[in-house]
């Protein structure tokens, strides 16, 4: 039984499994989004997120411990030169799990993975509702008082009956 456990060990040993977490993670930061089973994918935010908030700080020691982790020089790199600087005013909260399918062979729940400051389709949609105005479906009043308020006359009978025999009317073709 697992209780009080905090670790999930998805059936690996630890030197397998500590393997596994660091390539998923350089695989995050390299690609910003991918896809996995739901548990790697929960197992892999408690991993990296503690990574990505030790890199807003660029110093020495934290590529140091940063690299300790991931072991590849491309993604430390990637990491702090786009990644922190990115997302150097979010608190917390880098990564999104969005639950997608279930896998063909054995159905274990599959979900992608993705860096939410970097999601190309979501920012586009944000943009889209900061840019459109919201539409009301009420008629605008007049800020002008009542007495203000310019006062419209009636049509005149005439203007109406006159009108129509007017539209009716056939025009002339124009004299070339």
């Amino acid at each position: 039984m697992r209780h009080n456990k905090s670790v999930n060990h998805l059936g690996r040993q630890s030197g397998h499994r500590k393997a596994l977490l660091s390539n998923l993670a350089c695989s995050l930061i390299m690609h910003k989004q991918i896809e996995t089973t739901l548990a790697k994918a929960k197992a892999l935010r408690t991993y990296v997120e503690p990574l990505i908030t030790k890199s807003k700080e660029d110093t020495t020691h934290s590529r140091r411990v940063v690299f300790s982790y991931l072991k590849q020089k491309e993604a430390v790199t990637e990491l702090f030169r786009n990644i922190a600087p990115k997302i150097a005013d979010r608190p917390g909260g880098y990564t999104r799990i969005i639950r997608t399918t279930y896998r063909q062979g054995d159905t274990a729940e599959m979900a992608v993975i993705e860096l939410v400051d970097f999601n190309q389709a979501a920012l586009e949609a944000t943009a889209k509702k900061e840019a459109k105005k919201p539409a009301t479906r009420r008629s605008r009043k007049s800020t002008k008082p009542a007495a203000e308020a310019p006062v419209e006359e009636a049509p005149d009978a005439e203007a109406l009956v006159e009108e129509p025999a007017a539209a009716e009317a056939p025009e002339a073709p124009a004299a070339e």
